[in-house]
């Protein structure tokens, strides 16, 4: 008889399917090494185990890793009866209300409410403000200074994505300018270390203090949203805030004022970590390879913009700001090619390695953008927004800010090229940002 406690989660009586190789070492130890640096681990275990492999850690459990780019196809384009939002996941830092704690009908109902306001008509009437953020953050600029671009281009994003969601700047957004940082930082700590709350309700423990945060954040938006509520002109206005308010489900009922608070704390939070930290990657590759700079500025001086296009498309390839998305099996076991993964288990897929396959992409450690350009897709493989119903629905938002902010810069200063050592990885508990903060230095154009 089969002693149930040490059973095999994922044997099957279909003999065709196969069981995902597992990393043997402890699952303390398997924890460790991806907290200390996850991208090692799973490059190590994909050489051990091959681009399928089972692993182990504490919080997410017995998980399936993916980067064969076939079976990444069938993750991403699953239904929802198969595979949902990996648990836990960043709902439990942006709340219940939020996009990443909603699965089915209800994550396409919310997407398909939000959409309008990233694309577009939208897109391009977020042009100006970006530019103009970009044009108050560099005013001060030093030049011929080595300087780090990752919190300039923090503020830039932040303000622009305030701008986005609440529509206009005033007194509100100026605390939020205070309170957003505290609490993405404080966030990403708890995120890397914790992901889940179970010290939550005691009186001084980190997840009680960020909740202290919150509630300053929570404050603030009840105040906007009674100011938007009394606005004659609701109807008409078209920032994320107003969709929201507007909003209402099958049955007549709108969001209740927690839910649009989660829901636009995760916008505020995810819209602009992401993008600055793609930015800072930017900047860090372009001041190690003056040729590709070169050919941008003589780009952005003739007015065109495609190999800018493709410059950022082989950032995101190369420094992935987001590595393991994933998703949880709903159903009661998913098929991934041979392998049958278990009911409740998360699968993960690895971009960092699918974005390293030289088989996709050739000479993978080389960053060339001619491999993007001329090409209105990007290759099947390139997959820095995720695929299918999760994927990001900010990336055309994000690709446009990144590409205005590179065009703008670019017109107004030179970005001094050496042959400095690339900075490393710095995992920030969601995104991944250069260590040393993307050094420069820049002089103005004359």
């Amino acid at each position: 008889m089969t002693d149930l406690a040490t059973a095999n989660p994922y044997e099957t009586s279909t003999p065709s399917r196969l069981v995902p190789p597992q990393v043997r070492s402890p699952k303390l130890v398997q924890g460790v090494e991806m907290t200390v640096s996850r991208r090692n681990a799973m490059r190590k275990w994909i050489k051990r185990h091959g681009r399928v492999f089972e692993f182990n850690v504490p919080f997410f459990g017995r998980s399936v890793a993916v980067s064969d780019p076939a079976l990444v196809r069938s993750v991403f384009t699953a239904s929802t009866e198969q595979l949902t939002n990996y648990q836990p996941n960043l709902s439990n830092f942006f709340g219940p209300g939020s996009i990443f704690a909603l699965d089915g009908s209800q994550h396409h109902d919310r997407r398909r409410l939000l959409g309008p306001a990233f694309h577009g008509r939208s897109l391009r009437h977020h042009e100006s403000i970006i530019v103009d953020e970009i044009l108050r953050e560099t005013a001060n600029w030093v030049e011929n200074k080595e300087f780090r671009v990752l919190e300039p281009m923090n503020r830039i994003t932040l303000n622009v994505i305030l701008r986005t969601v609440f529509g206009a700047d005033g007194a509100e957004l100026t605390e939020l300018r205070e309170i957003v940082p505290r609490y993405a930082k404080f966030g990403s700590a708890m995120v890397k270390f914790m992901p889940v709350p179970r010290l939550r309700t005691q009186r001084h423990s980190p997840w009680s203090r960020l909740d202290d945060v919150r509630r300053a954040f929570d404050r603030v938006i009840f105040s906007l949203i009674d100011r938007a509520d009394s606005d004659p002109g609701l109807a008409d206005r078209t920032d994320v805030l107003a969709l929201l308010l507007r909003s209402t489900a099958a049955d007549g009922t709108g969001m209740s004022r927690q839910d649009i608070c989660d829901e636009l704390v995760t916008l505020i939070g995810a819209g602009h970590e992401t993008t600055t930290a793609a930015l800072s990657w930017a900047f860090e590759r372009l001041r190690r390879h003056p040729d590709v700079l070169a050919d941008l500025v003589r780009e952005v001086d003739e007015g065109g913009r495609d190999f800018r296009r493709a410059t950022i498309l082989e950032v995101l390839r190369v420094r992935p700001v987001i590595d393991l998305p994933g998703r949880r099996v709903s159903a009661p076991h998913f098929d991934l090619g041979p392998w049958r993964i278990p009911h409740d288990s998360n699968v993960f897929v690895s971009l960092a390695d699918l974005h390293e396959n030289p088989e996709i992409f050739p000479h993978p450690e080389r960053f060339d953008p001619n491999r993007f350009f001329g090409t209105k897709q990007p290759a099947p493989a390139w997959l820095a927004f995720g695929n299918g119903a999760r994927r990001c629905m900010g990336a055309d938002f994000a690709l446009n800010e990144i590409d205005i902010v590179l065009r703008t810069v670019l017109q107004n200063f030179q970005i001094h090229t050496d042959s400095a050592a690339d900075e490393r990885a710095y995992f920030r508990g969601v995104t991944y940002t250069p260590k040393r903060g993307g050094r420069v230095v820049v002089t103005r154009r004359k």
